[in-house]
């Protein structure tokens, strides 16, 4: 239980770090990368706590998200390398007050409520998959098939989008003019 406590408390550390750097850094590609580090850190939480499905579909997901983040913002954004000393902080009183009263709320919920009984037996994580699989594939099917053709139709109009048009019929005039 020690060594599993130890790298719960490493990942969930870097998941905090790295949440910081998302929004210490005036960089909006290096702000999807740490991003990404956090949610992989996450990722890593759910594997030190033995659920390995979760875990690895964590990392997953954020590592495709956050890819695809990175390319729309190298696609569209005016200075995605933040060379043009941007500041991407707004109203920050306002942003640091409620940053302190969310992480205090956060903090009085996980102390103060009622989790209920510490589970004695957990069932085996072939259970816990089987299990899982039948609760999202059974009513929030239609859910994730919608989720996943709108972000692939998404994903295809981008690249058409960022695609230059070749004009082929003055390509054509210069080849017989020569």
């Amino acid at each position: 239980m020690g060594a599993q406590a130890f790298f719960l408390a490493v990942f969930g550390l870097a998941a905090v770090g790295f949440g910081v750097a998302v929004f210490r850094t005036s960089s909006m590609v290096r702000s999807a990368l740490a991003l990404l580090f956090s949610q992989t850190a996450v990722g890593f939480m759910f594997l030190v706590m033995q659920t390995e499905f979760l875990g690895v579909l964590q990392i997953m997901m954020m590592a495709t998200e956050m890819s695809i983040m990175a390319i729309f913002m190298v696609m569209f954004m005016m200075d995605p390398g933040g060379l043009g000393g941007m500041d991407m902080t707004h109203q920050k009183r306002f942003s640091i007050g409620a940053g302190v009263v969310a992480a205090g709320a956060a903090i009085a919920v996980a102390l103060l409520a009622d989790w209920g009984p510490v589970t004695v037996q957990a069932p085996d994580a072939a259970m816990q998959t089987r299990e899982l699989g039948h609760e999202l594939l059974g009513r929030s099917m239609l859910i994730f098939e919608t989720a996943g053709v709108t972000i692939l139709t998404a994903m295809i109009a981008a690249t058409a989008v960022a695609i230059p048009v070749q004009n082929l019929a003055s390509k054509d005039d210069k080849e017989v003019s020569e």
